[in-house]
């Protein structure tokens, strides 16, 4: 097992299974103390097993990411053991309904966005003095063509909306961490990948053909040490490298 993360501090949520459960194998592999949050126990608990029998540690958070009171506790919890946070990958979201926007039902339209966006807000709010008390806090969120391609797909407008919404976040958060910690703030568009997720919105794609969860984690984690220094910008990792944003043309 590499130590290259060995004595850090990493939250992931959405872990228990897809690109979380991934990447937080690939952080306890480097070294690092795994926080996993997903909403089901017992796949925690399985991550749990894997991470210990790769002679790892993690913390397993069972809770809906949004469940913002409790958000806000995990802040507090993680300060009172730790006193520091140094790796955020905010992996946890949805799909949503596949819909022309004027059939979405509005209840959907909420849940969806306090799942995408709402929710890592609330990370931030929660976990954003602890980063700063790391000497190199990282910020991953994870992104999606959906929401910044040029050529939008129909009936894609709840999804795209939430991640182009979540795109927007991100950057705020970078800019504002800048000049004013060691906080970097990365985006990972991970492209069409074998998961649930990607099962449910293309039911007639043959998942063979698509790259893994597995194949992604390890550029995941990259974002994720402290050598990695750019911050505001998006790993596309279909392209494997990384893009800048720009103004409409």
């Amino acid at each position: 097992m590499s130590d290259s993360l060995s004595g850090r501090i990493a939250l992931v949520t959405g872990a228990s299974r897809g690109i979380g459960y991934a990447t937080a194998m690939e952080l306890a592999r480097r070294g690092a103390h795994v926080v996993a949050l997903a909403r089901t126990q017992g796949a925690l608990e399985e991550l749990d097993d894997e991470i210990r029998a790769l002679g790892g540690e993690a913390t397993l958070v069972p809770c809906d990411i949004t469940d913002f009171d409790a958000l806000d506790r995990l802040g507090l919890a993680l300060y009172e053991r730790w006193k520091k946070l140094d790796i955020l990958v905010g992996n946890a979201g949805m799909l949503g309904t596949l819909s022309p926007l004027g059939h979405l039902d509005p209840k959907e339209w909420d849940k969806t966005f306090a799942t995408n966006v709402t929710a890592n807000w609330r990370l931030i709010r929660s976990l954003d003095p602890l980063l700063r008390q790391s000497d190199a806090g990282r910020v991953v969120f994870l992104s999606s063509g959906a929401g910044h391609r040029a050529d939008l797909r129909p009936y894609w407008g709840l999804y795209g909306t939430t991640k182009a919404a979540l795109d927007a976040l991100a950057r705020f958060y970078a800019a504002e961490t800048l000049n004013t910690s060691n906080v970097r703030v990365m985006l990972a568009n991970p492209g069409p990948l074998r998961t649930a997720m990607r099962a449910r919105a293309m039911p007639g794609e043959d998942p063979q053909t698509l790259k893994t969860p597995e194949d992604i984690a390890p550029k995941i984690v990259d974002l994720c040490a402290p050598s990695w220094t750019q911050t505001g910008q998006l790993y596309d990792f279909p392209l494997d490298r990384v893009l800048s944003f720009h103004a409409p043309s």
